[in-house]
């Protein structure tokens, strides 16, 4: 006995197949509409600003760093409470005392705990926010805006509460 296929099962698993990679596509598309995905805050603005204005971003920091340099001081950082330090010196190293400074701390994430530090107590170049407490311990983010005159540029450090010395430029 001889079972031969009259070649009527494959149109059933050709369609199979088609329906089948249909409704993996509505279940990925099902999916990821309702997941819990966080905006970039990379230049303290949404993704999509950020995504359009890159390249001015890119100009402006090669600007800035012809002129001055910007550097992340405190190395150390406690969840209770911390200074945050940044110094602001021309080619020079002359300490420029009349920049705009501007941090915006967040967590990577999540935006639960973000916060906005202005308004820094200015000593010979060196920018301290003092007694900035961190709600969780862990990896914060911190994005700096930098504006002297007609220059800007932004600073990003990563820094860790639980580990001293963990910090990371980007």
């Amino acid at each position: 006995m001889n079972k031969t296929s009259s070649g009527k099962v494959w149109p059933y698993i050709i369609g199979g197949s088609i329906v089948m990679v249909f409704g993996f596509c509505v279940a990925t598309i099902i999916t990821t509409s309702q997941a819990n995905i966080q905006e970039s805050n990379a230049y303290m603005t949404s993704y999509q600003e950020a995504d359009a204005k890159a390249n001015d971003y890119i100009k402006d920091r090669i600007a800035f760093d012809k002129e001055l340099r910007i550097s992340y001081v405190q190395k150390k950082l406690n969840q209770a409470g911390s200074t945050i330090e940044y110094k602001i010196v021309d080619k020079n190293n002359n300490p420029i005392n009349n920049a705009t400074l501007e941090v915006f701390i967040s967590r990577p994430e999540t935006h639960k705990y973000d916060q906005k530090l202005q308004n820094p107590v200015v000593e010979n170049g060196i920018y301290k926010f003092k007694d900035i407490k961190f709600e969780k311990a862990g990896i914060y983010n911190l994005i700096a805006r930098v504006k002297v005159g007609d220059l800007q540029r932004f600073y990003n450090v990563k820094v860790d509460t639980r580990y001293e010395d963990a910090v990371e430029f980007e």
